[in-house]
């Protein structure tokens, strides 16, 4: 029983931290362009055709 008094407070803590960087993510915009990547991959590139 003595054990919850330090991991009560140390998961607050850690679902704090979570919190936190999950909002940071957002104000650092992680989340703005959600199908850019998925169609970067089927858009063909002039410069991939000059390499070759």
């Amino acid at each position: 029983m003595n054990m919850l008094i330090y991991l009560i407070p140390i998961a607050l803590l850690m679902g704090g931290i979570g919190l936190l960087a999950f909002l940071w993510s957002l104000k650092s915009g992680q989340y703005d362009d959600l199908e850019g990547a998925a169609w970067r991959i089927l858009v063909d590139d002039e410069t991939d055709r000059k390499k070759s």
